[in-house]
Protein backbone atom coordinates (compact mmCIF):
# COMPACT_ATOMS: atom_id res chain seq x y z
CA UNK A 1 0.00 0.00 0.00
CA UNK A 2 3.11 2.37 0.56
CA UNK A 3 4.68 1.68 -2.58
CA UNK A 4 1.19 2.71 -4.36
CA UNK A 5 0.70 5.94 -2.52
CA UNK A 6 4.26 6.79 -3.35
CA UNK A 7 3.25 6.34 -6.75
CA UNK A 8 0.02 7.87 -7.01
CA UNK A 9 1.87 10.57 -5.22
CA UNK A 10 4.54 10.92 -7.86
CA UNK A 11 2.10 11.18 -10.86
CA UNK A 12 -0.31 13.63 -9.12
CA UNK A 13 2.52 15.87 -7.98
CA UNK A 14 1.49 15.56 -4.31
CA UNK A 15 4.43 16.38 -1.85
CA UNK A 16 5.23 12.88 -0.65
CA UNK A 17 4.98 14.11 3.56
CA UNK A 18 0.81 15.24 2.55
CA UNK A 19 0.28 11.21 1.15
CA UNK A 20 2.51 9.35 3.90
CA UNK A 21 2.33 11.47 6.88
CA UNK A 22 5.69 11.33 7.38
CA UNK A 23 7.21 14.13 9.07
CA UNK A 24 8.35 17.03 7.27
CA UNK A 25 11.63 18.73 8.71
CA UNK A 26 12.40 22.28 7.96
CA UNK A 27 15.66 23.82 9.22
CA UNK A 28 16.73 27.46 9.33
CA UNK A 29 19.78 27.78 10.03
CA UNK A 30 21.44 25.90 13.37
CA UNK A 31 18.73 27.84 15.20
CA UNK A 32 15.21 27.48 14.10
CA UNK A 33 13.43 24.50 13.16
CA UNK A 34 9.78 23.34 12.26
CA UNK A 35 8.69 19.63 12.26
CA UNK A 36 5.21 19.12 10.77
CA UNK A 37 3.13 15.80 10.93
CA UNK A 38 4.43 14.78 14.16
CA UNK A 39 2.43 12.95 17.04
CA UNK A 40 3.51 14.22 19.65
CA UNK A 41 6.35 15.36 22.08
CA UNK A 42 8.27 12.45 24.12
CA UNK A 43 10.95 14.63 25.78
CA UNK A 44 11.65 17.80 26.77
CA UNK A 45 15.04 19.73 28.12
CA UNK A 46 16.54 22.94 27.38
CA UNK A 47 19.50 20.36 26.06
CA UNK A 48 17.54 17.78 23.98
CA UNK A 49 14.05 17.67 22.21
CA UNK A 50 12.06 14.40 21.13
CA UNK A 51 9.89 13.86 19.03
CA UNK A 52 7.71 11.18 18.05
CA UNK A 53 6.97 10.49 14.46
CA UNK A 54 5.65 7.61 12.22
CA UNK A 55 9.11 7.09 11.33
CA UNK A 56 10.09 6.54 15.19
CA UNK A 57 11.66 9.27 17.44
CA UNK A 58 13.40 12.35 16.27
CA UNK A 59 16.09 13.83 18.77
CA UNK A 60 16.91 17.21 18.46
CA UNK A 61 20.08 18.28 20.52
CA UNK A 62 21.72 21.71 21.21
CA UNK A 63 21.68 24.68 23.76
CA UNK A 64 18.96 26.59 25.35
CA UNK A 65 16.16 24.84 23.29
CA UNK A 66 12.68 25.99 23.49
CA UNK A 67 9.52 24.84 21.86
CA UNK A 68 8.28 28.28 20.50
CA UNK A 69 4.77 27.15 18.94
CA UNK A 70 2.61 24.32 18.80
CA UNK A 71 -0.35 23.77 17.00
CA UNK A 72 -2.53 20.77 16.04
CA UNK A 73 0.57 18.41 13.76
CA UNK A 74 3.55 21.09 14.01
CA UNK A 75 6.07 22.32 15.90
CA UNK A 76 8.44 25.04 15.74
CA UNK A 77 12.13 25.20 17.72
CA UNK A 78 14.41 27.23 18.53
CA UNK A 79 17.89 27.42 20.00
CA UNK A 80 21.54 26.77 19.30
CA UNK A 81 20.90 23.21 17.18
CA UNK A 82 23.62 20.96 17.11
CA UNK A 83 22.35 17.67 15.97
CA UNK A 84 19.37 16.44 14.33
CA UNK A 85 18.57 12.12 13.95
CA UNK A 86 15.97 9.16 14.39
CA UNK A 87 16.70 6.63 17.01
CA UNK A 88 15.71 5.25 19.76
CA UNK A 89 13.99 7.50 22.68
CA UNK A 90 16.64 8.61 25.35
CA UNK A 91 16.13 8.77 29.43
CA UNK A 92 16.74 12.81 29.10
CA UNK A 93 16.58 13.12 32.76
CA UNK A 94 19.19 10.33 32.77
CA UNK A 95 21.21 11.93 30.00
CA UNK A 96 21.65 15.49 30.85
CA UNK A 97 21.91 15.31 34.93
Amino acid sequence: MNKFKEALAEKMEIPRDVVMNVPKITVTGDSDMLIENHKGIEAFHEKMIQVNSKLGVISIEGEGLEIVYIGGATLAVRGSINKIYYGEKKDVAEEFK
